[in-house]
């Protein structure tokens, strides 16, 4: 049986790494250099970035905040590939073949499409037949709306598509995605556990492995996510506020019985 895997994502806004809710709030919480060192002393099997901001400009009010000599985000991919000695997954403002060409050539090991994966999809079998399925993840941002149905959402979370994220899942394979990213809008931030009916929904309809995002607020949801189809774990904010948070979360997998790499 393949062991779990349990990753990290931090997300870089303007320079600087941030914590998320709801996809509209965000607030500074460190420098993304100092943090991959953090964790390669730690045992996460991979390591996720996702450039969230949306144009190139930083804003930086703190002067002990600036990332100094670093004037764009391919400039911080480059320097933290130097540190990172686990697989590095970059997203963020990929909307071309040579965009993923750029970041694969600063360290990425896989790059993650999310807009352009709905806007222009033949994207997805161009990579895929350039760099190879495994090096292609798509990223799936959904809204639970209140009636129950869950839309697939772009543009950072504030474009609704129209698009079922199952159906969707199911295209993208289709069309040479890798894995998915799966991540819940409405879960961000919250604290309350994954959408477990949305990582079910998705996780029976393809066959690619998918990362279950969105919503961690202890240790023992993990192990739910993975329970409801997903074959990799992913959370942002509990990495930043709880301390040994690979080990802890590790633990907890195990104590739901699941089978993952200490």
């Amino acid at each position: 049986m393949l062991k779990k895997r349990l990753i990290p994502v931090l997300l870089l806004q303007n320079g600087m790494l941030v914590r998320s809710e709801l996809f509209k709030i965000h607030q500074i919480i460190g420098n993304p250099i100092h943090e991959v060192k953090r964790f390669n002393q730690w045992t996460v099997d991979e390591l996720i970035y996702l450039d969230i901001g949306q144009s190139d400009l930083y804003d930086i009010r703190r002067e002990d905040a600036k990332v100094r000599g670093l004037s764009d985000p391919l400039a911080i991919l480059e320097e933290v590939s130097k540190t990172c000695f686990m697989p590095l997954t970059w997203g963020g403002r990929i909307r071309t073949v040579e965009d993923m060409r750029q970041r694969f050539s600063r360290g990425a090991d896989k790059v993650t499409i999310n807009t352009a994966a709905v806007r222009t999809p033949d994207l997805i079998t161009k990579a895929a037949k350039i760099f190879g399925s495994q090096a292609i993840v798509v990223c799936i941002d959904v809204l639970h709306h209140a009636d129950g149905r869950f839309e697939v959402f772009i543009d950072g979370g504030t474009a609704p598509t129209g698009l079922d994220p199952a159906a969707f899942a199911r295209h993208v394979e289709g069309l040479g995605a890798g894995e998915i990213l799966l991540q819940s809008i409405d879960r961000d931030g919250t604290g309350k556990g994954y959408d477990l009916d949305l990582i079910h929904e998705v996780c029976k309809t393809t066959t690619i492995p998918v990362i279950a995002l969105g919503g961690v607020g202890m240790y023992e949801h993990y192990a739910e996510a993975i329970r409801a189809g997903a074959s990799a774990v992913s959370a942002a904010n509990i990495w930043h506020f709880k301390e040994l948070s690979d080990l802890g979360g590790k633990k907890a997998l195990l104590r739901g019985g699941i089978n993952i790499r200490m």
